[in-house]
């Protein structure tokens, strides 16, 4: 199993938050054949990714089987402040899960 690692880039522009982020994940289609024993390697993904800002909510993102290994994350979100903290949270199909947090710059 891969590292469960999430890194997280959080700056001020202006008025906006941008975050940054990377997550550490195999994400598994279920389509592709185990070369070795000739049987399809079971689906193993993110399906939910969440950022919280205050304890609010301010992005939830569903995902399936389509999205890349290690995928990358980024987004634009008003209200934060210089030195607030971001915590970003996924869960997976396989009952694992990561979480990480950052303050912004």
């Amino acid at each position: 199993m891969a590292k469960k690692r999430i890194r997280i880039r959080a700056k001020m522009k202006g008025d906006v938050a941008e975050i940054k982020t990377i997550m550490s994940h195999p994400m598994e289609t279920g389509l592709r054949e185990n070369k070795k024993s000739g049987g399809k390697i079971p689906a193993y993904f993110i399906q939910e990714v969440i950022c919280e800002h205050k304890g609010n909510k301010v992005l939830v993102a569903s995902w399936g089987v389509a999205v890349s290994k290690n995928p990358y994350l980024s987004f634009k979100f008003k209200g934060g402040m210089k030195g607030d903290t971001i915590k970003i949270s996924w869960s997976d199909n396989k009952g694992g899960s990561a979480s990480a947090e950052a303050n912004i710059d």
